[in-house]
Parts: C-alpha cells; structure tokens; sequence
C-alpha cells in the first residue's frame, strides 16, 4: 500500500490548515520556506514498525511545483537522517534541470548519487515524477512521459533505518530547503506506480496519494465566503514592482501605470493580463560620453546585480569601459585594458558537479576581440567575481584572421532542428561585390548551403515573425577598380523559403554604409533599425527605425540623428525599453527612450 509520507506533516481533515498552505493555477500545495521555522519532520518507526530496514525494491512519487534555480541551489524534496551521528541515509534533492538521489550504502562507506539531467522540473509549473528502483535499474518518469532508466551502481539491499527520522522538503537544516511548492509525496515499497497513475488527463498533476486537506480547491473561512488562499492577495502601484521573492510566489501586482497584471514566480514578476504597448515616438535620453570611439556594445545581465554594458573602445588606456545601469542610466562600473577592442561577447558556463558534491552557480564571461596588428595577436576572456564584483582576467587566446574575403562578422542562428553560420563577406581586395555564405551542419562539421550576393556586407541579423524567418545584410559600400565608390546602396532582407530551401530577396531598403542591423519587438509590434555610418561627405546622418507591416514589409517610421553611427542594442529596464548607439568616429554614444501608449 503507498505510504504517504506528506500526509503524516499536515493536520488532518477538518482542521485548521497551516499558514504556509499555498495555492497555485488552482491546485494547493505546501510552502515550507518562510513561515515554517523549523523543518517538518517524523521517526522513521512510524513506517518501519515491524522491521527497519528500507526497501530495496520501491518507488518514490512526489508532485511539485520548483520556481527557478538559477544560482548555487541543491534542495531537498525528502530526506532520511540518522539522529545520533547527522549523516544522511538517503534524500531526493533538485537543482537546475537536474533530479538526483542519493543513497549511503553502509558497506561501501561513501555516498552514491544518481542524476538525471535535462529534467526541466524548475520551470515553476507542477510537475509529477515516479522514481522506481528495481533491481540495478532506477526509472524516472516525469507527468506520465516516456521513462528514463538508469542502472543504479549500488543500492544498499539491506538499509536500516533504525534512530532515523524522515525529513520534509529538506534535510533537517535550513540550507537546502525546497523553496517550491510540495502537493505529493508518497513511498510505494515493492513496485512501480507509474502504472498505477497513467495515463491521466493532468499528468502534471497525476495522483497516487493526496493528502486530504491539499484535495480541496477553497479554504473556508467562518463566515463561508470563498477565499483563495495566498494567490488572492494583490498589490496595485503606478510602476515600480513590489518585491518579487519566494515568499511572494503566487501573489498578484496590478500596475496600474501599465494596465497589466503580474503573477510573482518566486523571482520575476509574469505578464497574466495587459494591454499590449505600442510605440509612440524616440526620445534623447542619456547623453554616453566613452573613454574613445566605441565599435561595438554588449548588454547582458548578471543575477543579484543587474543590467550591464560592455563598450569597446579604440584605445588601449584606461581600454574598454564596464557599465551599469543605476538609478535609470548607465553609470562606468569598470575599466579593462584593451588593445583596439572590436567586440564584446557575453556568455555563461553552466552547472556541472564538483567533487564536493556541490552545484557550483553560473560562471559569468565576458570575451573581447583585441584587433591591434601585433604578435602574437590576444584576445582576452574575463570572469565576473561576485565577491569582488568585478570581470578578472580569466585566459588569453590567440587569435588570427580566418581566410576569408574580409569577414566582417558572423551570425549563428537555428531553424528547427538545423544550425547554420553566415558569414559577411566585404572585400576580397578588389572589389566589395562578392558573395557571403551560409552554412550548415551535416555530418559533423558546416557545409556549403547557399551563396548570396552581398555589396560590403558588415552585419547579419536574424529574427522570426509569425513562423517566418528572416535574414537581414547591412551592405556598406559599393569598391570597385572602376567607377567612384558609392556609399548609399541597398540592404536585403531575405526570407527562407521552405518550398526551395533557400533564402530568397524578400526586401530592399536603402541605406548609408549600413553596418548594424537590430530587431526588437514592442508589444506585439516589430522593429528593425538600422546604423547608417557614412554617405561619401558626413558621418552626421539619421539612422532610421522600420516597422513590420505584413505585405509591406518594413517601413519608416522614426529617423534618429546619429554620428558615425557602429553598432544598435534594445534593451528593457522597469523604466520602460531602450535604444543604445555606439559611435566609431567620436567618444559620444547615446541612448534613446522609446516612448509608448
């Protein structure tokens, strides 16, 4: 018979139910983070009355619903802990996309663990998963999917439980408590309850055993009025977000600024309702005086810290600068030596598991591309410390110029299952009229897949509407040995036509030695702007925003003043959504407000 272990922490039927009972997308679970101050806990005798030993042979079924774990989080959904020496028997404990069990066979003397990877369980949504060992055999299936078996290296036959206690939702001390939502959890000795509870109509939500104050969809208070417990509970402002934490999950905000309604997830606030914005004009918001010209921007974000921008920047001192967004700007965070740095590139490295058989959290870089002619040429890859709070130098590479025609940037995108690479071909050392190329993966490497006409191509963008996708060159001007050089020429969207399997001309748009395109979205509208550079006399010139209009295609709809206009980024704040140029002639680069109704 399943043994509940939930329903031995929770009052019984009819009585009060505890202040940390939440309600979530209309199923209950308990919270046991926040108003529980001490851990929820039984003896195992309770169980193992006519003998202690665990059973080698059983299933585990817990229901629950796991916000987010994007930092150093390893946490318990159940434990068994022997009382006199603290040591733990077994646990099943969830980090990012990870699930794992682990065990201490008495003979062996160490810990075992077995992890499943790629589980997506912290994703806020409720989930249900069966962990069955059988045999050397452990399956996990997850909402009633298809299983996924591994062979366990050493399940103990013979586990007592003797002087040990089973611990809810952590195991037994307030690191590596669950700070999601527990609706089920059942022990099943002997047997496999997957089939006992698929198929069902909410696998998410599938039951074996439901402890019978979770069962009810209203808490009653007693005036009998109906009362959502948790989730009811709503704040309304004129813009700035209330706190948005573990112990706000569930909770609505109405922002009555933006007529919308938020749900809080345990870390962000969640669009449920709003009325879509549209763009209404562009105007001059900060004034971004850099320590030299500046190629190329990079704005990313970093946890607990916030909004950042990389500049790189011509010069080698002070170098590149490091900024942050504060109090509604971007304020100089940090200076990193650079030798004519021509981009920034962020990224992140995931989890992996250390000895010590802890999740360290993501590891943050930052990569410039160093361009100086010496050599050996170095380009530099920095990590962020958070105790420092700054990027250290973390490895040189040495880099060289591909053989190309000029490459002047490459773009890495996805199509279904396929990948591709294209690469903007400018020059070939007579003239800019050559052709770029894309290219896919087959067989493990990129292939030729098609050849497309550029004029001095800089950029490619990428981007998706309605299930249609689309690539956009920024041809900047027009060399040849023959005739003056022209600098105002057509840009191309091309469009993939999935009948012939290749990019076809979708649209011509004339621009000014274009070499940056950026898509972005506002509501349900879409963008692309363009970095007009140069038109043969000026670098003074409007860089121009179009908008998507279906048959049209993109139209002009906004002219931004520009000056040596490099490199576009879109980026959104609590302020409201943003534009930032980079400028490759002068030290001023601006950022633009986009104002909206």
């Amino acid at each position: 018979m399943p043994l509940d272990l939930l329903a031995r922490v929770l009052p019984r039927s009819g009585e009060a139910p505890p202040p940390q009972m939440v309600q979530s997308k209309g199923s209950r679970g308990l919270r046991l983070v926040g108003a529980v101050t001490t851990a929820l806990s039984f003896p195992a005798s309770q169980i193992f009355s006519n003998c202690d030993y665990f059973p080698a042979e059983f299933s585990l079924v817990a229901t629950i619903k796991t916000p987010s774990l994007t930092q150093k989080r390893n946490e318990y959904i159940f434990s068994v802990v022997e009382e006199a020496s603290d040591s733990l028997l077994l646990g099943l404990r969830v980090s990012e996309n990870r699930l794992h069990f682990l065990s201490t066979p008495p003979s062996v003397g160490g810990r075992s663990r077995l992890s499943f990877k790629d589980v997506g369980l912290d994703d806020n949504r409720w989930h249900t998963v069966v962990l069955a060992v059988t045999g050397p055999y452990a399956t996990l299936t997850i909402d009633c999917g298809l299983p996924l078996d591994k062979q366990v290296q050493s399940f103990p036959s013979a586990l007592s439980t003797r002087g040990s206690r089973f611990f809810i939702g952590s195991k037994g001390r307030l690191r590596g408590r669950f700070s999601g939502l527990l609706r089920q959890l059942v022990l099943l000795p002997g047997s496999d309850a997957t089939p006992r509870m698929c198929p069902t109509s909410v696998p998410g939500l599938a039951e074996l055993s439901i402890p019978q104050v979770l069962k009810s969809t209203l808490l009653q208070p007693e005036d009998h009025e109906a009362v959502y417990p948790y989730e009811a509970e709503a704040r309304v402002t004129l813009g700035n977000p209330p706190p948005c934490s573990g112990p706000e999950q569930g909770q609505l905000w109405f922002n009555a600024q933006r007529k919308g309604l938020f749900v809080c997830d345990g870390l962000t606030w969640r669009t449920l309702l709003q009325n879509q914005e549209r763009l209404d004009y562009v105007e001059d918001y900060q004034d971004l005086y850099t320590s030299s010209e500046t190629f190329d921007v990079e704005i990313f974000s970093i946890p607990s810290e916030g909004l950042f921008m990389a500049a790189a920047n011509r010069d080698s001192r002070p170098g590149s600068g490091i900024y942050q967004w504060r109090n509604g700007s971007f304020q100089l965070h940090q200076n990193i030596s650079t030798q004519e740095a021509r981009a920034w590139k962020h990224f992140t490295i995931g989890e992996y598991l250390a000895t010590n058989d802890s999740i360290p959290p993501h590891q943050i870089f930052l990569v410039v591309a160093n361009s100086r002619e010496a050599e050996p040429e170095l380009s530099v890859i920095y990590r962020w410390n958070q105790r420092r709070r700054r990027f250290l130098r973390h490895q040189t590479l040495e880099t060289y110029t591909l053989s190309t025609s000029g490459a002047y940037d490459w773009e890495f995108f996805s199509v279904g299952p396929y990948h591709f690479l294209v690469v903007a071909n400018t020059f070939d050392g007579q003239t800019t009229t050559i052709s770029s190329t894309v290219y896919v993966w087959l067989n493990g490497g990129f292939q030729t897949f098609q050849s497309i006409p550029t004029v001095g191509a800089t950029d490619w963008e990428t981007f998706q509407i309605d299930g249609r996708f689309f690539l956009a060159v920024a041809n900047s001007q027009k060399v040849s040995k023959h005739g003056p050089n022209l600098y105002s020429i057509n840009s191309t969207v091309y469009e993939l036509n999935r009948l012939t399997q290749t990019f076809i001309r979708f649209q011509d748009i004339l621009t000014h030695s274009a070499v940056d395109w950026e898509f972005f979205t506002i509501g349900e509208e879409k963008f692309l702007v363009v970095a007009n550079s140069h038109d043969g006399s000026s670098y003074s010139l409007n860089s121009v925003v179009y908008r998507w209009q279906g048959y049209e295609g993109f139209v002009p709809v906004h002219s931004l003043p520009t000056f040596g206009c490099r490199d576009w980024e879109h980026f959104s704040t609590d302020e409201g959504s943003f534009l930032v140029y980079s400028s490759a002639t002068s030290r001023l680069s601006k950022v633009f407000k986009l104002r909206t109704y």
